[in-house]
């Protein structure tokens, strides 16, 4: 793909790039947000960034100050706190619930917050999706402090329930939301290929800040991957990973309700790829994942993403299911499940 830009295109992609980024994929991704997603916006609202981390980084750099609040989801990502923290935003670990981030205890906890980092359509790593009311809340919270809500956007492309999430962006009627997303988990980590919806008063800022921190993405693989959801090659691979995803998730259930059956809950959101698994008070996540890691499995603590020491339901441990076949997965749940049971006790 990448040989084909060059034979047709090679002089227009010699040259400086937009800071904004390549203008067929951002028309690309425009329409695709639109159709798909639900997203309100323009071609020249989208952002092409390397990789959703550094469009992160970018937003947090141009709408902070050193000293801001920020809040974040507790527990939540900590690449996503890191961008914060970069731009030397004092963070406000916000809990989250069922419905999502508690707007409520945002407000109590940090009432002069200038930003809100959030990941609606499947919270990381809990799994839930951000109800209506919660999102109608943030977005009156945001309207009424003049201030702004990321949305990371991270891998609702693989959800196995129901039609596709509307944005909450799709819902902001102030111009409060600003839409993050990435190819890195739906195509291959490598690509480091993300994109940033602005609102249109926020163009002209982020491409005087692109010109001034890098100068913008570099354009070859941009327009490969152009080529890529313009001849259809995108939603082909969606549908057929998503399938693939779909049996493997269904996979990893049984096996871990079955193999824990009276000892830990799995519970999986209607998005992503992995499944959370629940453990006892008596079974320290931590202290079972370094017993995994002995034997090759790599289990990520539920607990190693909370930043409060008193945080409460933060025991458990996250199942990757992407990478692996389902015999193989069953094979490495039992293996978990033997662990679990031969803990040292006391």
């Amino acid at each position: 793909m990448i040989g084909r830009c060059w034979r047709h295109g090679g002089r227009v992609l010699a040259t400086e790039p937009d800071p904004l980024g390549y203008g067929p994929l951002r028309a690309e991704i425009a329409a695709y947000l639109r159709a798909v997603r639900a997203v309100r916006c323009e071609p020249e609202q989208v952002v092409i960034v390397s990789g959703a981390q550094q469009g992160l980084a970018l937003m947090a750099q141009l709408l902070l100050d050193p000293g801001d609040e920020a809040w974040v989801e507790e527990p939540g990502w900590p690449g996503n706190r890191a961008a914060l923290l970069g731009a030397g935003a004092r963070l406000v670990p916000v809990p989250v619930d069922g419905e999502g981030i508690d707007v409520a205890a945002g407000m109590a906890r940090g009432a002069d917050a200038r930003l809100a980092l959030v990941t609606p359509s499947h919270q990381f790593p809990l799994g839930v999706t951000m109800s209506l009311a919660r999102r109608l809340r943030l977005l009156d919270w945001a309207a009424a402090r003049d201030a702004w809500i990321v949305e990371d956007d991270y891998d609702s492309e693989f959800r196995y329930a129901g039609p596709p999430l509307a944005a909450l962006q799709g819902l902001d009627g102030a111009g409060r939301v600003i839409y993050v997303g990435s190819f890195s988990k739906v195509m291959f980590p490598a690509l480091r290929l993300g994109y940033v919806v602005v609102p249109p008063d926020l163009v002209e800022p982020v491409r005087a800040a692109r010109r001034h921190f890098d100068g913008g993405t570099s354009v070859v693989p941009q327009a490969a991957l152009h080529r890529f959801l313009a001849d259809g090659h995108f939603a082909s691979h969606l549908r057929a990973m998503r399938s693939l995803y779909a049996v493997k998730r269904a996979a990893i259930l049984s096996s871990a309700e079955d193999a824990f059956a009276g000892f830990a809950t799995a519970e999986a959101g209607e998005a992503g790829m992995h499944v959370l698994l629940r453990l006892p008070p008596d079974c320290p996540d931590h202290a079972l994942a370094e017993r995994a890691a002995r034997i090759g499995l790599t289990t990520p603590c539920l607990s190693g993403y909370y930043r409060t020491a008193d945080a409460t339901g933060g025991n458990g441990l996250l199942l990757g299911f992407a990478a692996h076949d389902p015999a193989a997965l069953d094979r490495a749940v039992r293996d978990l499940a033997g662990l679990a049971a031969d803990r040292p006790k006391g």
